[in-house]
């Protein structure tokens, strides 16, 4: 006997006869009409952008709630609800604390990444509780180099040289995709992004809001960009 039609959707814990989780996918559908967020990963840095909209004017230009810094050679950018990924936030500062307290190095990009989805994939197998409605751009600079990690809902993850996710992703992988290359400056990379992002946003930049972050490979220090230096990529 099969539930009425439109009940599978009700808990995260029923498969569709399809073999579909629904709520999941509700999940990324929140992730897709977040504002857009670009990573690039080459041999000179890992760079990340983002589309802040800020819900008023009067909001302090300096603060920040889609990129983050997680360890001083790891942040992430984020698209979805911001609330979800601040607790996800918080987690992986911890889990990075704890690798260095423990082994006395810093934690790699795909192991952080790989912690957050295990998170995100134990929040689709009990009820009572609903799918992280966030995907998170790990990028940084470990021992094997620049890398960037996307978590999704569903809790699986994926490696990228360049990427990007939230509304009007499409037209910004289809630039990094016709564009990209592994030999990319730090300032091309960061020229890059920006790029990509403003061909999410339909390729206006004018009254919009965007933060950059660079992990370079020679100081592996995670830096925001401040306005001005954007200006002038801008």
């Amino acid at each position: 006997m099969f539930a009425a039609q439109g009940a599978y959707d009700r808990v995260i814990t029923i498969f569709s006869p399809e073999g579909r989780l629904y709520q999941v996918e509700y999940a990324v559908e929140a992730v897709k009409r977040g504002a857009a967020v670009v990573g690039l990963a080459c041999k000179s840095c890992c760079a990340l952008a983002a589309e802040e909209r800020p819900p008023s004017k009067l909001l302090d230009e300096n603060f920040t709630w889609k990129i983050f810094k997680i360890d001083d050679h790891i942040g992430v950018a984020i698209a979805g609800f911001g609330p979800d990924a601040r607790l996800l936030v918080d987690q992986a500062r911890i889990y990075a604390q704890s690798n260095k307290l423990m082994y006395d190095e810093p934690i790699d990009v795909e192991v952080l990444a790989k912690r957050i989805a295990d998170i995100k994939q134990l929040y689709t197998q009990h009820a009572g509780v609903r799918p992280f409605g966030v995907a998170l751009l790990f990028g940084g600079v470990d021992r094997y180099g620049a890398r960037l990690f996307v978590t999704l809902p569903g809790g699986d993850y994926w490696s990228y040289k360049a990427t990007s996710v939230g509304m009007g992703s499409e037209a910004a992988i289809e630039f990094l995709e016709a564009n990209y290359r592994a030999d990319l400056t730090v300032d091309e990379a960061v020229q890059m992004v920006v790029k990509a992002l403003i061909k999410a946003s339909g390729g206006k930049s004018e009254d919009r809001r965007f933060k950059v972050a660079v992990i370079p490979v020679e100081t592996k220090q995670f830096r925001i960009l401040t306005d001005g230096e954007i200006s002038k990529y801008l």
